[in-house]
């Protein structure tokens, strides 16, 4: 096996591994042996850079498909660079690929020890960042050029004021949404640039990449429903990255992190003089993501004379800034997401109907991490090698009884509270075996509470994977399958405990 020793357990591990788990991986990975020879690669790197394995496995990794891979770089990092400084190091590389063209790939390179401290194994982990790095360049290049036109602007305007000044207007006007967004950008990118991809492989998160792929070239609105700590956003990037304006950012406000006095400016923006303090103009959200996409995260948390406005923006595409009467004109697609029931909030007189029934075209409700608890261990692999990675420290195993608790637990706080669970555990692990330190029990039941019977609670979980699978009982993403029953079950059961659609 190319430079690997028939006696060397942790590397047959490893591979093992690599096959089971990580090969089911979105990212492309490579795994090389001590020549920069191909021992193993997952699926998606033979996808990304359409190669086969008979023509890839055992071949030196910049000699790929008769050259594609040639890339000095690549080789210098590989033969010279990593070998002697430290266990992993991330670099980027702009190549021409014979088989896909000129990308900008962001790799990492991680070496793994054997037994003997010399490196067996190296782990070549790749992420195409074209379209994010050609979309900074555009951008300078665009702010190069409107400030190019404006100082062509001013010239002009000792020819002619009045053209001079609506030009520079209209100049102005553009640059400062540029400059915005580009801000934007560049916070988005310090917070949340190698973002967690959907991970999973239950029949719930399938269910959700698929709705996520049926809807996410159309300019439809989007509801995005379940518990505090689900990973909604994660749906909404996913739609974005999916969707005919991925070239453009994905703009968000947390409705619920603003106060009602400031959420109107973030939104719709201001002008100088607006109110005590607005010393500039201040660009809203809308406005900076005309052409793109607008996440409202928290949407249930919108004050009620917002919603109005909303709802206005919603049908109509057009709002006014704070202290202007000028209607501005913008096309942006939205994607809201709340942990509440709105419904109910409807129901109680805190949200506008109307706004309801706007929003409400395409709801997309993600699992409670408690329902999907066979994703724990990819979930889990997942976080351990990130927080790892972050702290410079090396966990390669996780007890079974590690695991056994983790999957045992119900998980109130859903994939946010397993992170956290995960990042203090690291912490107080010192050696390659991870220590878990909460103690993980599940909180007691009142037993003075109202208990529901086993039939309610059926119920109720029939309904809800009908509402997801807008009530298709059977075929491909039916509830049946969800559910793990035959057809004709199921429609026994809905009939027994008297559920009808709608």
């Amino acid at each position: 096996m190319n430079g690997l020793g028939s006696d060397n357990l942790k590397s047959r591990v490893f591979l093992e591994i690599f096959e089971n788990v990580l090969g089911s991986v979105r990212e492309p990975l490579v795994v090389l042996d001590s020549d920069l020879k191909v021992v193993k690669a997952n699926h998606s790197f033979y996808r990304t850079f359409r190669v086969e394995p008979r023509g890839t496995e055992g071949a030196l990794i910049y000699n790929l498909g008769n050259g594609q891979w040639d890339i000095p770089k690549l080789r210098e990092l590989l033969e010279d660079i990593l070998p002697q400084n430290s266990r992993f190091n991330d670099f980027e590389v702009e190549h021409e690929f014979k088989t896909i063209g000129r990308k900008i790939m962001h790799l990492n390179a991680r070496r793994i020890y054997g037994e003997t401290d010399e490196t067996q194994l190296i782990l070549l982990a790749i992420e195409d960042v074209t379209e994010r790095v050609y979309y900074e360049r555009h951008l300078e290049e665009l702010v190069e050029q409107r400030t190019d036109e404006m100082r062509v602007a001013r010239e002009e305007a000792e020819k002619g004021k009045q053209i001079a000044e609506t030009a520079l207007l209209e100049t102005k006007n553009l640059k400062d949404q540029l400059e915005a967004e580009r801000a934007y950008l560049q916070e988005e990118i310090k917070l949340e640039y190698n973002h967690e991809n959907i991970i999973g492989q239950s029949d719930g998160i399938n269910y959700i990449l698929y709705k996520v792929e049926q809807i996410a070239a159309s300019d439809t609105i989007v509801l995005v429903l379940g518990e505090t700590g689900t990973g909604k956003e994660l749906v909404a990037r996913a739609i974005h990255n999916l969707s005919l304006r991925k070239g453009r950012a994905l703009m968000k406000v947390n409705c619920a992190t603003l106060p009602s006095n400031l959420i109107e400016s973030e939104l719709f923006g201001h002008e100088k003089g607006a109110f005590t303090g607005a010393h500039i103009k201040h660009l809203g959200r809308f406005e900076v993501a005309d052409g793109a996409t607008l996440f409202l995260d928290e949407i249930g948390e919108l004050p009620p004379e917002l919603q109005a406005k909303l709802l206005r923006v919603i049908q109509d595409g057009e709002f006014e800034r704070l202290g202007s009467s000028h209607t501005i004109k913008i096309d942006v697609r939205i994607i809201a997401a709340t942990n509440r029931n709105l419904e109910e909030e409807v129901r109680k007189g805190h949200f506008r109907e109307d706004l309801w029934y706007r929003l409400n075209v395409f709801p997309i409700t993600m699992p409670p991490l408690r329902d999907r608890l066979d994703d724990i261990p990819l979930l889990v692999d997942f976080f351990v090698k990130k927080i790892t990675k972050r702290m410079g420290k090396s966990i390669e195993i996780i007890p079974a009884r590690v695991m056994n608790a983790l999957q045992n637990y119900q998980w109130p706080g859903n994939v946010r509270e397993l992170e956290n669970v995960l990042e203090r555990a690291v912490i107080n692990s010192s050696g390659p075996k991870l220590r878990l330190v909460d103690e993980l029990k599940s909180p007691k039941r009142d037993l003075f509470a109202p208990q529901e019977t086993l039939e309610t609670v059926e119920r109720n979980h029939i309904v809800r994977i009908l509402h997801q699978t807008q009530w298709k009982v059977s075929g491909k993403n039916g509830a049946a399958g969800i559910l793990g029953l035959n057809r004709s079950t199921l429609r026994a059961r809905m009939r027994k405990l008297g559920i009808r659609k709608p």
